[in-house]
């Protein structure tokens, strides 16, 4: 299959959605896309490729990143409330100012990731995997949040 261009997404989005169904694009390679400020908001995206994508200001409300490999991503100001990351690799990801509140970030992989600003009211970290080189917010707190 082809590389998907931003338009692509766009563009089965927005066909999907008309449908009334969810868009899919569960394991597909869409790395080095850039969809900065596009609504992908309740798409799944899971075990999807989106290494060194740009999703700064995306809106991925409720999309599911399940086991998505997100390594090197740009997903500063992105809004991922209520998303499921679960077990997603988000190695050196950038996820400053992101929204993260109520997603699900169990078992996810966080190493070197920048979540310096990034708002993880109600989120699930359990299990969820951090090294030193991870950026937290000053004062956060991750073994209370249940990262390990």
């Amino acid at each position: 299959m082809a590389e998907l261009t931003r338009a692509d997404v766009e563009q089965i989005v927005k066909a999907a959605r008309q449908k009334g169904e969810r868009p899919n694009f569960s394991q597909m390679d869409l790395s080095n896309i850039s969809l900065f400020g596009a609504d992908l908001s309740e798409v799944d995206l899971s075990e999807t490729n989106l290494r060194q994508s740009t999703l700064t200001k995306a809106n991925l409300r409720q999309a599911n990143l399940h086991k998505a490999n997100l390594t090197g991503a740009s997903l500063s100001q992105a809004d991922l409330s209520g998303a499921d990351l679960s077990q997603a690799e988000l190695f050196q990801a950038g996820l400053s100012e992101a929204n993260l509140s109520g997603a699900n970030l169990r078992e996810a992989s966080l190493n070197g990731t920048n979540l310096n600003k990034a708002g993880l009211d109600g989120a699930d970290l359990n299990g969820a995997i951090y090294t030193a080189h991870t950026k937290w917010s000053a004062g956060f707190d991750p073994v209370k949040a249940g990262a390990v």
